[in-house]
């Protein structure tokens, strides 16, 4: 039976992992009618970047941005490397929170095997109402070396999974594509999925262009002033986060998917808050208007009141129905066509 995310979480999936195992390749079949691509066996941009030498150059200009860190727009500067910790309370060594076969993601993403996901400790973004806030705020989880990580991957490959999903993935780029250049090596040919908060900066995610296959981004707010209140102030956070997911679909396109299962484009996100503070009615607009009506679009109810939410009224209840049956005639009336 399926858990939630958060029961997933709960789990800390840390188990021993196996090193260098054998590849299995992602295939795609007959395509879904929703999209217009031909049927054919998927390959990995990715591949192709770690044997032509263009991984190696972008994972060095990765690292060149990581201490001083300007990984994500808070422009923190911490000295990361000599073990200062940044905005996001990450220095030099990094954390897992947990891993494994993933059920809880949407369909497209989980599949029949699951998604390969791996949460990672810690988050530049802190909203005040997380839901995982042990992890995202607290930093909880197991230090990792970059070898552990590839590891990992490689487990979730061999185990199954469709793909590697990374969560909260911003302040770690550098390990990431560290990691995958190892696991490439060992065999590593499934999908990568950028699980994102959405507040990214575009330098980075145009370093990503062909290194990630399928990019999540939430973008849970619509207004500045409320967005800083929310997240230990981020006041650039609209900003920042609708250029990143314009350079986003730019790279990848809309969700890709092929017996029923994606394996590349992107799949947004919106956390539906009380009394509208996500904006949702402005966010539908915005995603039929500057990305596609096609988008895959998942307007989540899931909002209950977490963490400091008590202290940030009307936050401190949870979402009615009234207000996500709302938000999703919004959706329609902005002429999305694949939301849910």
């Amino acid at each position: 039976m399926p858990i939630s995310r958060r029961e997933f979480i709960k789990k800390g999936l840390i188990v021993a992992g196996t090193a260098a195992v054998a590849p299995k390749l992602f295939a795609g079949a007959v395509l879904d009618r929703s999209t217009q691509v031909s049927s054919t066996a998927y390959v990995p941009k990715y591949i192709e970047l770690e044997r032509s030498g263009e991984l190696a150059r972008r994972e060095k200009a990765l690292w060149d941005l990581y201490s001083p860190c300007v990984l994500c727009p808070r422009l923190c500067k911490a000295n990361r490397a000599q073990g200062q910790a940044g905005a996001c309370s990450a220095a030099s060594s990094f954390r897992v929170a947990s891993y494994g076969l993933d059920f809880a993601c949407e369909p497209p993403i989980h599949g029949t095997n699951g998604s390969g996901g791996i949460f990672l400790s810690n988050c530049n973004l802190l909203c005040v109402f997380c839901q995982n806030w042990q992890i995202a705020h607290r930093g909880d989880g197991r230090e990792t070396s970059i070898a552990r990580l590839a590891e990992i991957m490689l487990e979730l490959q061999q185990r199954g999974g469709h793909n590697v999903t990374f969560i909260s993935p911003t302040h770690l780029v550098p390990q990431i594509v560290s990691a995958m250049r190892v696991a490439i090596r060992n065999g590593l040919s499934i999908p990568i999925v950028f699980d994102t908060s959405g507040y990214e900066s575009l330098e980075v995610i145009k370093l990503l262009d062909g290194i990630v296959d399928i990019y999540q981004p939430d973008f849970k707010f619509q207004d500045s002033a409320i967005a800083a209140r929310f997240t230990h102030g981020a006041p650039d956070f609209v900003t920042h986060t609708a250029a990143a997911i314009k350079e986003m679909h730019r790279q990848v396109g809309v969700l890709q998917i092929a017996n029923g299962l994606a394996y590349r484009g992107i799949l947004m996100r919106h956390l539906v808050l009380p009394e509208n503070l996500s904006g949702t009615d402005v966010f539908v607009r915005w995603v039929a208007d500057e990305l596609s009506p096609d988008t895959h679009v998942n307007i989540s109810p899931q909002f209950w009141p977490a963490f400091r939410s008590h202290e940030f009224p009307p936050l401190n209840r949870r979402l009615t129905r009234t207000e996500h049956l709302q938000a999703m005639r919004w959706a329609r009336a902005a002429g999305l066509h694949n939301f849910w």
